[in-house]
């Protein structure tokens, strides 16, 4: 299982994007890949150990993923380990790092793995997974980036 990532630069803080990517009510706002992302089991905001559900929009055909943060280190990275998802995958994990780079710019780097099921068919399927969740993350990102970056 190897790792991809995608990266993008974002005029603004680690603290501002870190914190917007990470609070759930406003997601839906910026993300255009997901229809619903919501925190489960009561929690009030994203940390270490907190449970989530995100849904993609049709284009995904709605597959929901349910996830748990596993690292969460504002303002600098915070990671998710999927707990369960849709019937493709048999595992997934993310994390997304914030480093400053001057000039109140921020590096944005999403690194992900995933495996995807039944093993006899993953020669094929890995390659074409991979292909789309590049495609999808990198629009994700460059719609952060738009979000953040807009005229006030």
């Amino acid at each position: 299982m190897r790792t991809l990532e995608a990266a993008i630069e974002i005029r603004g803080t680690p603290e501002a994007i870190f914190d917007l990517i990470h609070d759930y009510p406003r997601r839906l706002d910026w993300d255009p890949f997901l229809k619903e992302a919501c925190l489960l089991d009561g929690a009030r905001s994203a940390g270490l150990g907190v449970k989530t559900r995100c849904t993609a929009r049709n284009g995904f055909a709605g597959l929901a993923m349910e996830s748990v943060y596993v690292s969460f280190d504002r303002p600098r990275v915070a990671a998710v380990r999927m707990t369960r998802g849709p019937a493709l995958l048999e595992t997934f994990a993310a994390s997304i790092n914030h480093d400053d780079i001057g000039s109140g710019r921020t590096r944005v780097t999403y690194r992900f793995n995933f495996q995807t099921r039944p093993r006899w068919l993953r020669p094929m399927m890995t390659p074409i997974a991979a292909a789309l969740f590049l495609k999808e993350v990198r629009g994700r990102l460059r719609a952060l980036k738009r979000y953040v970056e807009r005229p006030r």
